[in-house]
This record gives structure tokens, sequence and C-alpha cells, in this order.
């Protein structure tokens, strides 16, 4: 069965709602075995509503409507709706007592009531969670229309607890699983070129998709059985971990920081962050994941050179003669903090997020990210001042994701200054040994 999916709504063209609905209903006919061909978002138009429906019953087998059921005078997804897929409306006495029920001691208009009109024959979904129901029926194109709410409190229990099922009895069983493969150090561009021919497949699929300094390979099949599509899906991803090897960190929807934390607590190490640019990002994207308190002893936001001499023990010499953006800094830094904490491993970051402060030797987007485990301190280095310059945002976002990529993979045994697809400044090594080793305390 093939869907689209079409939410109705003025606020949400206006991005005065962000439109959640979507996805939701989505992932939710996939887990069926439903196929979504296309997404749409209309305002509150009869005329282009219609035009939107009548479009989308003309070549699906499954259109799923969401917003637009309440008592306003915007409210107007069911008329429309309805006029386009041929079918008439009619008070329906069973909602009407349910909704009058609903609003015992409280006033109800007929604004109200007509919440209770739906198309003739319908099959009726309760709303638990609101006074607006919903319904299943079938155009005269042929095609089945769901209408849903458009709150997500009250879509997400209508779609899960009567939806769904009813949809599930109208077609040949199946589910359709994914698995996403998570990449870093690997932009979507490379990643597909490795995977070209493998992206090329009907069933099973793989797609690659761009997030925030990284990106991920999905992977999905169609079968009668979630077993049966695990089984035709894992040829496929062994090909894909074989080409990709340690840029894979993942495969589930674990992100860098959960994998991290995860990590730290299988191996019941513990970790402290000195910051400078990120200006307590790392921090912040650890402690949002439960069960860090574990596992995260102590960060520091040191951006004064006078903080990181006297909090991190940084050398005065190393930051007159080298800088405070320096590999050299940075090795302190996350000495330092290891020190400070007690904690199994430190982390440093220093370096220039822009826009302002860059020089021709020391570039927007330089910086400099350092790992230390007690005896062995490691740094990579983000050149930046090559092509186009990012936001700041950018710069403090890909630092605090370089700094846990190095201790996923210090973790996990992997080569800590593994070459990543870095653009080569002159002269500065994408990711460089530090040549001292931390002194025993």
């Amino acid at each position: 069965m093939n869907a689209e999916i079409l939410s109705v709504g003025t606020e949400l063209l206006l991005g005065h709602v962000v439109n959640t609905d979507t996805a939701y209903v989505a992932r939710a006919l996939s887990s069926i075995g439903i196929n979504v061909h296309y997404t749409a978002t209309v305002g509150d138009n009869p005329q282009r509503l219609q035009r939107a429906v009548e479009e989308s019953l003309s070549r699906c087998d499954l259109l799923v409507t969401t917003g637009g059921l309440g008592p306003t005078e915007d409210d107007l997804t069911k008329e429309t709706v309805a006029r386009a897929a041929g079918v008439p409306l009619a008070m329906n006495e069973t909602c009407l007592q349910e909704l009058l029920r609903y609003f015992a001691g409280r006033y109800c208009g007929e604004n109200q009531k007509k919440q209770a009109v739906l198309p003739v024959g319908c099959t009726v979904l309760k709303n638990d969670c609101g006074s607006a129901p919903g319904c299943l029926f079938r155009s005269r194109q042929g095609a089945l229309v769901v209408m849903l709410p458009g709150p997500p409190g009250e879509l997400i229990p209508m779609l899960e607890n009567y939806a769904l099922p009813a949809l599930a009895g109208q077609q040949e069983k199946a589910v359709i699983l994914s698995r996403n493969l998570r990449v870093f150090g690997l932009g979507e561009g490379l990643t597909a070129e490795k995977l070209e021919d493998l992206l090329r497949g009907s069933n099973p699929t793989a797609a690659t998709y761009a997030l925030d300094n990284e990106c991920f390979v999905r992977v999905t099949a169609r079968a009668a059985q979630e077993s049966e599509a695990l089984a035709m899906m894992q040829p496929l991803m062994e090909k894909i971990r074989a080409r990709l090897g340690n840029y894979l960190y993942t495969e589930e929807y674990a992100s860098l920081e959960e994998t991290v934390v995860q990590g730290l607590m299988r191996q019941k190490k513990t970790l402290a962050t000195a910051e400078s640019c990120t200006g307590g990002l790392l921090s912040q994207r650890l402690t949002a994941i439960s069960g860090s308190s574990e596992i995260f002893e102590m960060g520091a936001v040191t951006y004064a050179n006078r903080i990181k001499e006297q909090v991190l023990g940084v050398c005065s010499q190393t930051l007159r003669e080298k800088g405070a953006v320096s590999y050299e800094t940075a090795c302190q830094m996350a000495q330092g903090i290891r020190q400070k904490a007690g904690s199994d491993l430190g982390i440093g970051i220093t370096g220039i997020a822009g826009p302002g402060g860059g020089t021709p030797e020391k570039p927007v987007g330089r910086v400099y990210i350092a790992l230390s485990d007690g005896a062995h301190t490691w740094v990579r280095c983000m050149p930046g001042g090559i092509g186009r310059t990012r936001s700041r945002a950018f710069y403090r976002q890909a630092a605090s994701s370089h700094a846990l990529d190095m201790v996923r993979r210090y973790l996990t045994g992997l080569p800590v200054l593994e070459d990543l697809e870095f653009p080569r400044a002159a002269g500065i090594p994408v990711s460089s040994p530090c040549p001292q080793k931390e002194k025993n305390s």
C-alpha cells in the first residue's frame, strides 16, 4: 500500500508551529509495511486543500490528513476532504453523545457539535485525549482516507490505538525495517562515493543522509516479518561496514554523545573537559545523556589565559610563545583538567570560532582538540580558513563532535588520530601527536 500524508494548517506554512505530525505518521505507517511516497503541507484554504486532496487521491492507496478537525471556522479539513473524495457528511449520533459527555457541565455550542459531523459510513477513530474524533473511509477514487487531529497529544494515541490497527487489517501483512549506520569523519558525498554501487538496490535499499558534521546510511527492507527483513538487510550492512570501517560508530539511533557515555559507563572510566571556544558545549552534550553522572567529573570553561594558567596549569611560556590557540595549549588543557578532576580522561579544546579574531596564521575555524589519558596526549586540528567560512555555531559543534569521536576511538581501541576528510591547511597536519608525555602525578 502506497500512502501520502497531507498536513493542514496555515500555522505550519508560516513556521509558527513545527510540523512533527508528518514524521510521526510516516514512521508509524512504515512500521506496518505501508510505503509513504509523498508528503505535503497546505494552509487553511479550501480551494488549495481540495486540489491537493484530489491530486493525492488520484495516485495513492492511502491518504492520511492531519489537522483541521476542530470547532473553529478555519477547521475545514473534513468538509473539504469529503467533497474531494465524493463522500457525503452527516451527524454521527454516537459521536455527538460522546461529545456531549465530554463537555458535560460546560457550554457546547454548534461549533463544537460540528466535530461529530463525519463522512457517511466511516469507521470512527476515538479521540481519548480531546474532543474531535478522527475517521477512516474509502473515497470514490478507491483510496482509503484517514483523518487525524493536528495536536500531537491527540494524534499519537488515536493513530496508535485505533488508526494503525484498522489499517493493518486492510492490507497484506508486512513490516518495513530500517537500521541507521551513523558515520563520523566522512562527509555525505565521500560516503556516497564509497557506497555508490550499494545505493542502487530496491529491496533492501541503502541511502545516505547528511547531519550536522556527520552523516548516516539508512538500510531498509520490506518483508512479511521483522526477522525476514533483518535477514535481507544483513549482507548489505556487512558490505557497508567493510567499506566505511572505523568511520562507522553505531548502527542505532544513538548520537555520538550517547555512544561515548555508554562506552565510558561500560568501561567504568571517567571524563573531564576544559573548553575555550566551545564554551561548555561539549559538557552540555555529555550531561544531556542519562547516566552521564556516572562518568562526567567536571567541565571548565577557561576563556581567559589567566584562568588557563590558574585553573588548568597551562604554562605561561606556552601561552606567550605559542598562543592560546595552539596544539601545545590544547595538550596542557587536557592534561590539566584530567589532573584537576582526578578523572581517567581529560579533553582540552581551544580555537577560533569566529566570525572575528582570525589571522592568516590562525584563521577562523582553526581549533585544536586534545585528549589525555594520563600517559599520552593526542591532538586533532581543525584547519579552518579553507574555502567558505562557516558560522560560529558550526565550528563549535564540529569541535565538540571531534572531541567525542576521539574518546569513542580511544575506548574502542581504534587509532585516535586516524586521518579524517579534512581539507589540509598549508603546513598544518590534520591530526598531530603531542610531543609531550604527561608526568605522573
